[in-house]
């Protein structure tokens, strides 16, 4: 890994704190935009969810699941609460500054991430050329096999709950701030 993407590796999560306070303080929470908002959220999180409940990291590429329609079912989760987030803060600036972090830092990560895995299993091309980058198909397009379960232990491997919680964190600061600083809407 080299060049931008590793740098965009390095600062996305702080990146993403820093995003957090510009969004708090961008942000003009309804209570309708929130309810609006929830339903793209609630959909990202149980995406997340899913996807790391069959993600073995570094061991086996993930085709089952939600890696049978998208290759990048984390990504595409996390793409999903933002935009909900998005709607739920009432701001284009939100909006925008949400657009350039995907294109500059999700994007340039998630090759990198695709020539790491081309170079670590054989199988990734074959894989790659039946299931879309991003956007899922609504037909299975991993190659047949015996599918793989849920496993929970994955998921609290991954830790994915802290997705579940940082959402919940931002809808109560959002709540906070509509019912302290803004008023009833």
């Amino acid at each position: 890994m080299g060049g931008w993407a590793q740098i965009a590796r390095r600062i996305r999560v702080p990146l993403g704190f820093f995003f957090a306070v510009f969004y708090f303080w961008l942000a003009r929470p309804s209570w309708r935009s929130m309810a609006l908002g929830a339903i793209l959220v609630v959909p990202g999180l149980l995406v997340r969810a899913l996807a790391s409940g069959h993600v073995r990291k570094n061991e086996a590429l993930a085709t089952s699941g939600p890696y049978a329609y998208t290759r990048n079912p984390l990504y595409l989760g996390s793409l999903l609460i933002g935009l909900g987030f998005a709607v739920t803060a009432r701001s284009w600036w939100v909006g925008l500054a949400l657009a350039l972090m995907f294109f500059a830092i999700y994007l340039p990560v998630i090759r990198n991430e695709e020539t790491f895995l081309r170079r670590k299993f054989s199988e990734f091309d074959e894989y790659a050329r039946r299931v879309p980058r991003m956007f899922p198909r609504l037909a299975r397009g991993a190659p047949s096999q015996a599918p793989a379960k849920f496993s929970w232990d994955l998921y609290l491997k991954h830790r994915e709950y802290n997705a579940v919680l940082g959402a919940l964190a931002m809808m109560a600061g959002l709540i906070l701030k509509l019912t302290v600083f803004l008023g009833p809407h």
